[in-house]
């Protein structure tokens, strides 16, 4: 087998809107750089997703310079918000966790709550100190994490995806697949493996940086939702859980950690450490 290139990689300015694909992407001890800095959240400041919301997949946050973002969405004219400078911050709910953050201008409010027709606002991870710890259970001391929904990155293979999809295609709904890698909003996509050679993965090189992985990703509802037209069907689920489940938990893709700083470019070796 060829050696695995890293295929594309991904960075999401606004958790749960669309994904926004990269030639390069420098990597930060708590994700990518742009990577889910923002978050929309509701009047009790607990974060909106796809979960609730399927209609932010047809949104796009395109960062800005300074780490401001450009607002678009269908039938809205587009908002540029900036990093809020102020020192006042709220504490935001995300998986029963709770997290320091900025909220944005209030346009950016207005505009959110407009499109999702729903009391919501944008807020802005601002600081080192205000990240989330990785869950103790996985994680080394000192590790966090910004607004992804547990570890600071996400990795997934096409060959895993192909298998995925052959699986399928022998079920009850194999009018749905074949099914694009956008379901599974990665990070980092790797082609040139064996499927589910993830699964075996302990630590991994990507180009300049090596990542520790932390754990199988669990999946939920946001990966039956159809990132172009915000529909929802009953796949990947119904199949991952027929062959993809472990620890109550069906999955796909592996949480990682990176070990120090630097740049992945897409076409960059990946190698296996451990």
């Amino acid at each position: 087998m060829s050696t695995p290139l890293l295929r594309s990689v991904h960075i999401h300015p606004v958790k749960a809107m669309r994904a926004l694909a990269r030639t390069e992407a420098e990597v930060q001890p708590w994700g990518l750089a742009a990577d889910r800095r923002w978050t929309v959240v509701d009047a009790a400041n607990k974060v909106v997703t796809q979960r609730r919301h399927p209609r932010m997949a047809l949104a796009t946050a395109e960062p800005l310079p300074g780490g401001g973002v450009s607002l678009s969405a269908p039938g809205h004219a587009r908002l540029e918000v900036e990093v809020p400078h102020s020192s006042t911050t709220v504490a935001v709910e995300i998986f029963d966790k709770f997290v320091e953050a900025v909220p944005a201008d209030p346009a950016a409010a207005a505009w959110l709550s407009a499109y999702l027709e729903s009391d919501v606002r944008l807020v802005h991870m601002d600081a080192p100190e205000h990240r989330r710890p990785v869950d103790p259970d996985y994680a080394l001391p000192g590790e966090t994490v910004s607004f992804a929904d547990g570890y600071p990155l996400l990795v997934t293979t096409t060959a895993s995806l192909d298998a995925l999809n052959s699986l399928i295609a022998q079920g009850d709904h194999a009018d749905e697949g074949p099914l694009p890698m956008n379901r599974f909003r990665p990070n980092l996509v790797i082609e040139g493996t064996a499927p589910w050679a993830e699964d075996g993965w302990k630590r991994l090189a990507v180009g300049e940086v090596t990542f520790r992985v932390a754990r199988p990703c669990g999946r939920c509802v946001v990966t039956t939702t159809d990132q172009l037209t915000a529909e929802r069907g009953k796949e990947p689920l119904r199949t991952l859980a027929k062959h993809r489940t472990s620890d109550g938990r069906v999955n796909f893709g592996q949480n990682l950690v990176p070990e120090h700083t630097g740049t992945v470019r897409v076409g960059d070796a990946v190698k296996i450490l451990d």
